[in-house]
């Protein structure tokens, strides 16, 4: 069993399952099927033509919104695992009323997943944009926001990451979130079966679903009012590993112009091997070792498959044919020189696992865990080194191992990937996060900047209540300013670009300042690791670490303790 596993089966399972029935009733409340319209309902002021059909939006203080778009057909029946087909031309009506369904995923309220009603049929996209007769005529630039997840969880029904209030104080902009096939629906390797010769592009479908999701908007943006010669894709987590990734891939140039990578890179994959234990898991569960049996399954069938393998779900992978064999490479040689990158990670993006796990307590068993199995897989030298940073950390031991963690998961390879892509003369631009969440202990964790960039200051399981109004507009205008003109530098502050000698950084918090190099120590401890760990651990972590020895050592002796002061009261006694 996983360390993930054991802790969120055998600690979490209790707390999360309490919230499942809540969520689930208020999300599929929100449910609804968009149904097709008589054809006289082209003449509705919210209907706007695309290749594949008219579609008739909503209308809320100014802002239009078209949500549950199809961008391709839907990946049911023998499309099914396959890459995702052309949406065909069409002249019917359709209501764009309500968000498609989310990707099959498992559920729990720990990890953001979504609790919209879920299925094969998932991808669609929405837009928000200004109903605003003095911008008709004028060409906006447009916004892809790209979903995180770990690759297995969310959807874009998440109120966090609805586009209303972002196009309302931005109205010169056109904002798109997509859907995209996740976990086994998304980043399955089917070569590994029986008749998976035909599957050599299943391990990253739901990079592939991107791509045509961006395809789509090159091709109809201009009728929503946006600028398809000036697109911006952004995402966050496994969205920030999925933005860091499409520069590299062939089929996706030409279709955007920039990306804004918030706490991802391109560690975020995984090797052909690696990919082959989650395969391996689902022969052992389910004895089916053909694609034909998988096709057999249903979609309750595979969503009950899913919930099983979850936390063994894989990363989109290195296959030398969509994604390269080294990302890193790729960025240093130049190939995505072309695009203008920001890119960025939050000071303690690791705490979010407490909130996560549930309390301090889980998280720090796990942290311990997991860091020392990093440490099994150096030279002596490197675990000296790291083991040195930690006791001597100014916070005590075990913050110094989980700012070894943050540097490792995300800032070690986010500097990695900028320096390469400044370095071949790309321009790019770094910030560092540093606004705290209101939440007790996780201090300025991963995700807490969402709430900012889309102006969604009401969903507090970010902020924890605490909302800097002043940084939220400032950094919607970094945002905005960098998807306009490449320079994301606003009237406030200047923000200068990221270079290999300087490492020129902008910090983001109750301060907005320019810092050079911050943090040195911690990237040169960190950054010669970054190639050995390209892909993060997250299972077949091995326990028999001297933390749980020690932890497991203690616990039998205060036993045997109890247990001889108990006898001898009872001996006293008599």
């Amino acid at each position: 069993m996983s360390i993930s596993q054991l802790i969120v089966d055998k600690l979490l399972g209790y707390k999360c399952k309490r919230n499942f029935k809540s969520i689930g009733l208020y999300m599929t409340s929100l449910y609804g099927e968009n149904e097709t319209l008589p054809i006289d309902s082209r003449s509705l002021s919210t209907a706007v033509r695309a290749h594949n059909g008219v579609f008739v939006g909503k209308k809320q203080e100014r802002i239009l919104s078209f949500k549950g778009i199809p961008y391709a057909l839907p990946p049911v029946g023998k499309l099914r695992w396959h890459a995702p087909q052309e949406a065909p031309a069409s002249d019917t009506v359709h209501e764009a009323y309500y968000f498609g369904k989310s990707s099959i995923q498992s559920k729990s309220p720990k990890l953001r997943a979504s609790f919209y009603p879920q299925g094969e049929d998932c991808l669609t996209l929405n837009i928000w944009t200004a109903d605003d007769p003095k911008l008709e005529s004028l060409r906006r630039p447009v916004m892809v926001y790209i979903h995180g997840g770990n690759y297995c969880w969310g959807g874009t029904s998440d109120p966090l990451f609805d586009g209303h209030n972002f196009v309302k104080a931005h109205p010169d902009m056109v904002l798109v979130t997509i859907n995209y096939r996740l976990a086994i629906m998304g980043f399955l390797d089917l070569t590994n079966f029986r008749g998976g010769e035909d599957y050599k592009e299943s391990c990253n479908l739901g990079i592939l679903d991107q791509v045509e999701a961006l395809r789509w908007i090159h091709r109809n943006i201009n009728n929503f009012g946006g600028d398809a010669t000036n697109v911006t894709v952004f995402g966050e987590s496994a969205g920030g590993g999925s933005v860091s990734l499409l520069p590299l891939i062939d089929d996706a140039r030409g279709l955007f112009h920039r990306i804004i990578v918030e706490s991802g890179s391109p560690s975020f994959t995984c090797t052909k091997e690696e990919a082959k234990y989650l395969t391996d898991r689902i022969k052992l569960l389910t004895g089916i070792d053909s694609v034909e049996g998988l096709m057999k399954l249903s979609e309750k069938q595979l969503m009950q498959l899913n919930n099983k393998v979850s936390v063994h779900n894989r990363f989109p992978m290195r296959d030398g044919v969509i994604i390269p064999l080294d990302p890193y490479d790729s960025y240093r040689t130049g190939a995505a020189k072309d695009i203008d990158m920001l890119i960025g990670t939050n000071k303690d993006e690791a705490r979010y696992w407490i909130y996560n796990f549930g309390s301090l307590t889980v998280f720090k068993i796990a942290l311990n865990v997991w860091y020392e199995n990093i440490l099994n897989a150096l030279s002596p030298v490197e675990r000296r080194s790291l083991d040195s940073f930690t006791h001597n950390y100014p916070k005590g031991k075990f913050w110094g191992r989980v700012e070894i963690i943050n540097e490792l998961m995300f800032r070690a390879p986010a500097i990695a990937m900028v320096e390469n892509h400044a370095a071949a003369g790309g321009r790019a631009y770094m910030y560092y996060w540093t606004q705290k969440a209101g939440m007790h202990h996780v201090g300025a964790c991963h995700c807490v900047e969402l709430a900012y960039v889309f102006n969604n200051l009401q969903e507090t399981i970010y902020t924890g209540g605490l909302v800097n109004g002043t940084l939220a507009k400032e950094v919607q205008n970094m945002w905005v300013n960098f998807a306009k003109t490449g320079n994301p530098s606003t009237d406030h502050h200047i923000w200068p670009e990221y270079n290999p000698y300087e490492r020129r950084t902008l910090s983001l918090g109750k301060r907005i300042c320019d810092f050079t190099d911050p943090l040195p120590r911690q990237r040169k401890l960190i950054g010669p690791l970054v190639p050995h760990f390209i892909s993060t651990l997250f299972d077949r972590l091995d326990l028999n670490v001297p933390y749980i020895r020690k932890r497991v050592i203690g616990s039998i002796a205060a036993a045997v303790i109890t247990a001889a002061i108990a006898k001898c009261i009872r001996n006293n006694n008599t």
